[in-house]
This record gives C-alpha cells, sequence and structure tokens, in this order.
C-alpha cells in the first residue's frame, strides 16, 4: 500500500515517538496491571481471612455458651494468632475475657482485654476494653494500676462510664471527695434518660453528695 509524503512522516514521527517512549508506555501499563492483579489477590485474601476467623469466632460463640474454657482458649487464641488483622480478633478477646472472668481467671481475662487495647485497632472496643481492664483491677484492689487505665482519653461516648468507674476506684481507695467529683461528672455527662443515672446517684448519695 503506497503512502503520501504527509503520512509517511507521520508515520517516521510516529516511530520515532514510539522509539522513544515506547518502553516507559510499557512498563507503566506492565506496573498498573501488576497493581491490579495485587489489589484484586489482597481484596481475596482479606475476604478468604474474614470468612476463617468468622467460623473460628461463631466456634468461640457455642464454647463460651457451653461454658467449655478449653474450646475457648483454643478458639480465640487460633483467632487472635492467625487472624489478628480481622474486625474479629478484638471481639473474640472481649468474649474470651468475659468467659475467663467468669470462670474466675481474672489473669487470662486481663491478658485479652489488654490484647484488645494494644492491637484491637478499634477505638470504642479498646475503650469497653480499658473499662472492664479497670474492673477487674478494681476487684483485686490494684487502685492505681486501674487509674492508669482509664487515664487515656476515651471516646465522648464513654466519658460517662470512664467517670463512674474511675469514681468506683477512687471510692475504694477511701478518697471519698475525689470520688464524688467523679460521679458528679458521669452523672452532668449522662443522658438524662439511661437507667445508669439512678446506680451512679445511689453511689454518690452514699458517698454523702448531694
Amino acid at each position: 500500500m503506497a503512502y503520501d509524503i504527509d503520512e509517511q512522516e507521520q508515520l517516521e514521527s510516529l516511530k520515532a515517538w514510539w522509539a522513544k517512549y515506547g518502553n516507559v508506555i510499557l512498563g507503566v501499563a506492565a506496573i498498573v496491571l501488576l497493581a491490579a492483579a495485587a489489589w484484586n489477590g489482597w481484596q481475596w485474601y482479606q475476604r478468604n481471612q474474614a470468612a476463617n476467623a468468622m467460623v473460628h469466632f461463631e466456634a468461640l460463640e457455642k464454647a463460651v455458651q457451653e461454658g467449655d474454657m478449653s474450646r475457648v482458649k483454643d478458639a480465640s487464641g487460633t483467632i487472635l494468632e492467625k487472624y489478628a488483622r480481622s474486625g474479629y480478633a478484638p471481639r473474640a478477646a472481649l468474649l474470651a475475657a468475659q468467659a475467663y472472668r467468669k470462670a474466675g481467671d481474672a489473669k487470662s481475662a486481663r491478658a485479652q482485654l489488654q490484647w484488645v487495647v494494644d492491637r484491637g485497632g478499634d477505638e470504642a472496643l479498646a475503650a469497653v476494653a480499658r473499662l472492664r481492664l479497670a474492673g477487674l483491677l478494681l476487684d483485686e484492689k490494684n487502685y492505681d494500676e486501674a487509674l492508669g487505665v482509664l487515664a487515656s482519653q476515651p471516646p465522648a461516648a464513654f466519658a460517662a462510664l470512664y467517670a463512674d468507674r474511675r469514681g468506683d476506684v477512687l471510692a475504694g481507695q477511701g478518697k471519698r471527695d475525689e470520688a464524688r467529683k467523679s460521679y458528679e461528672e458521669a452523672l452532668a455527662k449522662l443522658d438524662p434518660a439511661t437507667d445508669l443515672r439512678s446506680s451512679i446517684q445511689l453511689k454518690l448519695d452514699a458517698l454523702g453528695g448531694a
């Protein structure tokens, strides 16, 4: 097929342009394709991990319901070791901690709660873990450590609960005035309709508060 002079010049220009930039374009295209493949592979891996974690979480729930602490330990351990980055991990640790506490194993319960605080990656669940951990330490009369656990700034939704728990610890230490202030802070931050207000008010009244 014959080309006129203009077409030949255009072809020569295209060949020169491709010679200069062709390798770059192919390299960029390869990177894009590899990135897309890697992203799809990662998405599949995440879905697979979540599905497997869910199976073990359901086994954990059943073990907790049946009070089988051996299976609780196995299921929660598997989730925290193999699926630590899944959303099931902090929930499994909280659930296992609850079972351990009910079984009288405070040490294991503390370890599970501390895992959520340190590695859970969910601010709200970490706040729940701190509250429960402070409660365990309060039961053990480990007041200073309990106050240390509650020292971090909680999410706004947990501010009243933290103040209430801090009041419990301070009352346990015999620091009545400080405990009273914490209970008053909790009442000030609580929704007027919540049932927890009456419980806090009873504790405040026991300290001689208004």
